[in-house]
């Protein structure tokens, strides 16, 4: 029998960070969560209003917490370790190396109206042309073009641009790299060339020396610092970058046999694509603003982004601010009790991205375009819940066109899989199979990389079926319901307002 090695996954998302200790013996892979701990971000007052900040200093107190518990859980050594965080935002160093200030959110008001900026010096779609990537402005491209607009004093001392994940295993080892599937989702990249998008960010005034070199995935950066090794109780743990923008991670571990199908990672972003060999960046893609990010094993994935359970978790934070306090299982159970079709919004609206009073937003959205709005917390979190699955549709089939294929079972991965109403709804909406699960694809496509890397699996398709084989999957067939047809119509009605 092989002997079993323990690997460690830092997965930091938008809401919540956890280090998982994963064991791998052969055959099959098992989960322990190390440590769980809140992602909250912190508004500060600045000259004009506040900003809007990560506490990243937090977070990298919570991982090494977080690999301190893994060490004495695998009561072994770690074969590696790996990181993964949500995409877009960054850090930058000076020229000592030291972080100029904590990162901004990608939900902070600096970036508003920075698309028409960019647009004012590079056309639209030959910024797509150069990157491939759905315009939207928290990407990392319109976040340093507010600073350029800004004339920031961070453009005179920066030295160098790591991505959040970049960062920690900057701290982490001391090596100074980009990883490539998280510089995909910046829009600073150019998968055409596989190299950074240089003359597209001089052209938007950028300084193009903050770019450093790129690694695939795979790459073993280096061991841990010595005296964070000693302080943490572990070894020269290898630090191996997984796919380190957590939606590549998450891909990576999609239980799927062929590529004739969809995935969707659901959380407070939902993503939804497929997997291709190539980027595709035509006319088409462009007109529909989807977005090819970088994969592991020399994929793309071709997806949507789409606003997700993010509007779910605000209108929770909303509630419990007014006193309120609601688990996610009783807010699907009073969603489930409320009436159905009664009204919808267009999940993607401009309106709904910043933090504040969610169920509001929706209730006015719902009454500007003559709709009833919903009252009460399942009418809310219902009305929301119906628009992500319509929305959900919408994209199957524009990906659909896209690749030419039927694309009929949709893979549902991530925390947002524990959602059996919205699963069901899902199904239901597209006339799809839906397949969801497993809960922490994230963490299981971090340790399949790592597994990769250290000659343990030989292959994706490898890694793929190790996940197949060591957790379960729930099926959710499609119920037919002339309704979801009707409120379809609707729906897109709404989104093309």
């Amino acid at each position: 029998m092989a002997a079993t090695l323990n690997f460690a996954a830092v997965d930091l998302g938008a809401e919540s960070g956890r280090v998982m200790l994963a064991r791998f013996d052969g055959a099959a892979l098992t989960l322990e969560e190390a440590h769980r701990f809140p992602n909250v971000p912190v508004r500060v007052p600045v000259q004009a209003g506040t900003s809007l900040h990560w506490d990243i200093l937090r977070l990298w107190g919570d991982l090494q917490h977080g690999l301190a518990a893994a060490g004495r859980l695998a009561g072994g050594p770690l074969a590696g370790l790996g990181v993964d965080t949500w995409g877009v935002d960054f850090g930058l160093l000076d020229r000592a190396g030291q972080l100029l200030g904590n990162p901004v959110h990608y939900r902070d008001a600096r970036t508003a109206r920075m698309l028409e900026a960019a647009w004012q010096r590079v056309p639209r779609a030959e910024i797509f042309e150069q990157t491939g990537i759905q315009f939207m402005a928290i990407n990392t491209l319109y976040q340093l073009l507010a600073l350029v607009e800004a004339r920031s004093p961070v453009l005179e001392t920066a030295q160098t641009l790591l991505t959040i994940p970049d960062l920690l295993n900057y701290w982490l080892t001391g090596v100074v790299a980009n990883e490539f599937t998280n510089a995909t989702t910046t829009q600073c990249f150019n998968p055409r060339t596989g190299a950074w998008a240089r003359d597209l960010l001089g052209r938007l005034g950028i300084p193009t020396g903050w770019f450093g070199p790129l690694v695939q995935p795979g790459t073993v950066l280096g061991p841990l610092r010595p005296a964070l090794a000693e302080t943490l109780g572990l070894g020269a743990v290898p630090v191996i970058a997984p796919a380190t923008h957590d939606t590549g991670s998450a891909v990576a571990a999609v239980p799927m046999t062929d590529r004739n199908a969809l995935y969707l990672s659901s959380g407070t972003w939902s993503l939804m694509g497929v997997e291709v060999t190539e980027p595709v960046i035509d006319d088409r893609t462009l007109a529909l603003n989807f977005t090819n990010e970088g994969g592991v094993a020399g994929t793309y994935r071709l997806l949507k982004n789409i606003m997700g359970l993010w509007l779910v978790q605000e209108c929770r934070r909303t509630w419990a601010a007014q006193g309120q306090a609601y688990s996610y299982a009783e807010l699907t159970r009073l969603a489930e009790q409320a009436q159905p079709f009664r009204s919808l919004v267009a999940v993607s609206a401009e309106r709904f991205m910043a933090p504040g009073d969610m169920p509001a937003r929706l209730q006015a959205f719902c009454r500007e375009t003559g709709q009833p709005a919903p009252e009460g917390v399942g009418a809310v979190v219902r009305c929301a819940l119906e628009s992500l699955a319509l929305e959900y549709r919408w994209v199957a089939e524009r990906l659909a066109e896209l690749t030419g294929q039927t694309l009929p079972v949709i893979h549902i991965i991530g925390g947002g899989s524990q959602n059996a109403l919205l699963n069901q709804f899902t199904a239901d909406a597209t006339g799809r199979t839906v397949l969801a699960g497993p809960v922490e694809a994230t963490a299981l496509g971090n340790v399949v990389v790592q597994a990769l890397a250290a000659g343990q699996i030989e292959t994706l398709a490898a890694g793929r079926a190790l996940v197949r084989q060591s957790f379960p999957v729930q099926t959710f067939p499609p119920q037919p319901d002339a309704h979801w047809g009707k409120a379809f119509e609707l729906y897109r009605a709404l989104r093309e307002r």
